[in-house]
């Protein structure tokens, strides 16, 4: 018998969203749903990155509450397909979208039109869970 409370813990690996290998269908598929595709724009390493996607945006996902994905602005050798249908990279989308900063959180309909402001970075750690509800509540708004 083991005993746990001696035991010592490993930290859980990083954890990360899914990468889209196609904008367009996970737009189609979450709109299905009644919800904007939620885009997270992440660098390898970024700590305000990890509490976006650990502390927010995973937990949704699990709970069932947004259809979020993510995009490491660095990936050159990945492919996905744009909205428009094109080939490219996760780095050259982020940079057509100009998210220069990690995190950028973007709000998508299935055609490609951003539907609320993006939130951008994590100045106010505090009050990040509201700016993120409020978001959402209007890309929801506006996608129907």
């Amino acid at each position: 018998m083991s005993d746990l409370a001696t035991t010592p813990s490993t930290p859980p690996a990083e954890q990360a969203l899914p990468s889209p290998t196609s904008l367009r269908g996970a737009a189609q598929a979450a709109a299905a749903r009644g919800e904007p595709l939620v885009v997270m724009t992440t660098l390898t390493g970024c700590p305000y990155c990890a509490i976006v996607r650990n502390h927010y945006l995973l937990p949704m996902r699990r709970e069932g509450k947004v259809h979020a994905v993510q995009l490491d602005v660095m990936d050159r050798t990945g492919t996905v397909q744009s909205f428009d249908g094109q080939l490219t990279t996760p780095a050259e989308q982020a940079r057509a979208w100009k998210a220069r900063f990690t995190p950028t959180v973007l709000f998508f309909g299935p055609d490609g039109r951003e539907l609320a402001e993006r939130l951008v970075g994590i100045a106010v750690p505090d009050f990040y869970g509201e700016y993120l509800e409020a978001r959402l509540t209007e890309a929801r708004r506006r996608l129907k």
